[in-house]
């Protein structure tokens, strides 16, 4: 009987209640790898310095990452703020990464194309490239999203979140987010 108890859990687990990494599983769906995002400037739920946002000089952060799954063709980077007034503002949204790519340097030009490989989209601000956190008011969250693809998604550059996240439907193999926080000095 223990023997029979022991493996209806490992089936259990196998069958998706369960599963190690931190990826969250549920029955029935495909298993997503979680990437692990992280800033050299800020830590997970914790303020964004200055510099990157409109009161300072509002340059990119530095991010870096981990963890990208086998298969993956491309990455893709949404940074939002689901604080502010007018709902969910978009800061950032770069796509096309190459998938050996592992960081995004400070400071990146606001650029259609990148050096390395990649565009850049268009901000709720309506231009290209990182623009950064600017409250009216109240302690904000931004939320910088990566994503791996099975696809590249060869799309012009200049696209919004929304055409992003239309074309990567379906294609997500694995996710990472970095929250960081940011309230402006009155």
């Amino acid at each position: 009987m223990k023997k029979m108890t022991l493996l209806l859990a490992v089936v259990g687990i196998i069958g998706g209640s369960v599963c190690a990494k931190g990826s969250a599983v549920k029955k029935g769906t495909k298993i997503m790898d979680t990437i692990k995002i992280e800033s050299a400037a800020f830590k997970h739920l914790q303020p964004i310095p200055s510099q990157y946002t409109c009161d300072g000089a509002d340059i990119s952060p530095p991010l870096s990452w981990n963890g990208v799954p086998a298969g993956t063709k491309s990455l893709a980077l949404i940074a939002e703020d689901p604080d502010a007034p007018a709902g969910t503002w978009v800061h950032w949204v770069v796509y096309d990464l190459p998938p050996a790519t592992d960081s995004l340097q400070e400071n990146l030009p606001k650029t259609d194309t990148l050096a390395g490989g990649g565009k850049q989209g268009k901000t709720d601000f309506n231009r290209i490239g990182w623009n950064g956190p600017c409250p009216p008011g109240g302690n904000h969250r931004y939320f910088f999203n990566i994503y791996a693809l099975d696809i590249m998604l060869n799309l012009p550059a200049g696209k919004t979140k929304a055409e992003i996240e239309k074309a990567m439907n379906g294609h997500i193999l694995a996710k990472g987010e970095l929250v960081g926080t940011y309230k402006r000095k009155q």
